[in-house]
């Protein structure tokens, strides 16, 4: 099993890659890749970095240490970042900078990948490009964006692209019954609810709260039969993502604020030295911030989830004769194409697609999902 066996549905771009690694001197020194969510970005980057790093012929076997290491994020000479907040600064940016100046210890390269990379403010992204314009003669940058447009013109001009698409429900459903063992139906059904997303369609598989969850997001259309029953779907859909995402934060907080502490030198009754408070409180910023991105991360994919249910009732009303992504509510969906009009189902699509770029805008989530819900009554 070779590292390119994670790009799923990417044959091409697994082919574009593989042909780099050996260019070697040749090769570009900053590559962009870019996909829509889920479509497996930081797969195809750690992939590629693998095979950089790879000892064996061909590069990227998968097997041997290097590339084990690399996938395992445990490379020395691998940097990984992923911002854990809303935004990337740029003190942390020079910072990594100066680490990504030095040899590399061990392997063939010193390579850095930059997941979230539109996160970098405009500071960070500035002080990016210095370091792209001239990079080490053993330095690559791997940076990861949903679109080329998300990153600064000058900095994607130095880099070379690498577009990934939307894997097919197909490869998806695969991808799960080979490999994670999902009974072949399941995997099917949950490949198409995730609309390609790889990691979502995992966690749907896997975990009944997440379905659940995704099942109540699926029943909002038929709530909305006033303006109350419309706030209220609107502050459930909220407090979902919230409890979605303390769930996910909440014991990685634990973790890390006890690894400061210990580090910092916590004595055996829990007291701090003097001069760590500002440490401390530095951390708990960062993690009310990643817990803020996390909660708008949440409420994105149930927006997208509820997107899915209009773009069933407008693909009955066009008669398309596409496949349905909620199966299981082919006969309501029948119902609501035949009691409505394209154009209704259109305004609520643009409805939904407001509310998500009013949530990257950083409107209350709350405000932003209540006008959703109300548009989405009267559309």
């Amino acid at each position: 099993m070779s590292v390119w066996d994670d790009l799923v549905g990417q044959e091409p771009v697994a082919e574009q890659l593989r042909a780099a690694v050996g260019t070697d001197g040749k090769m570009a020194h900053a590559w962009l890749f870019t996909g829509p969510p889920g479509a497996g970005r930081s797969a195809a980057a750690r992939a590629f970095a693998a095979a950089l790093q790879c000892t064996e012929e061909p590069r990227g076997c998968g097997h041997c240490p290097s590339c084990h290491q690399v996938l395992q994020g445990t490379h020395a000479d691998l940097e990984v970042v992923r911002p854990a907040g809303l935004s990337y600064g740029v003190k942390e940016t020079r910072a990594l900078v100066l680490r990504a100046s030095s040899a590399p210890s061990g392997g063939r390269w010193q390579i850095v990948l930059f997941e979230d990379a539109e996160r970098a403010t405009e500071g960070a992204a500035n002080a990016l490009l210095k370091a792209i314009e001239e990079p080490p003669p053993r330095t690559v940058w791997l940076l990861c964006t949903p679109s080329p447009d998300d990153l600064l013109v000058t900095i994607r001009s130095r880099c070379r692209l690498v577009t990934l698409r939307t894997p097919p429900v197909s490869a998806v459903a695969e991808v799960l019954a080979l490999r994670d063992g999902v009974d072949p139906e399941t995997a099917a059904t949950v490949a198409r609810a995730a609309q390609g997303h790889i990691s979502r369609a995992r966690r749907l598989a896997a975990d009944p709260d997440a379905r659940r969850r995704r099942a109540e997001v699926l029943a909002i259309p038929r709530r909305l039969t006033g303006v109350g029953p419309a706030v209220a779907a609107a502050e459930a859909l909220v407090k979902a993502a919230e409890a979605d995402a303390k769930e996910m934060t909440e014991e990685l907080n634990e973790t890390e604020t006890g690894a400061l502490r210990q580090a910092l030198g916590e004595s055996a009754k829990g007291r701090m030295p003097r001069g760590t408070a500002g440490a401390l409180k530095d951390l708990e910023a960062r993690q009310k911030s990643r817990a803020t991105r996390v909660t708008r991360d949440s409420i994105d994919r149930a927006l997208l989830d509820l997107a899915s249910y209009y773009r069933d009732v407008l693909t009955l009303q066009l008669g398309a004769g596409t496949e349905l992504v909620n199966t299981d509510l082919a006969a309501e969906l029948r119902t609501a194409a035949s009691q409505g009009t394209p154009e209704a189902t259109l305004r609520r699509l643009d409805a939904i697609m407001d509310c998500r770029e009013r949530l990257g805008a950083n409107v209350n989530p709350l405000l932003a999902v209540e006008a959703l819900t109300l548009a989405l009554r009267t559309s």
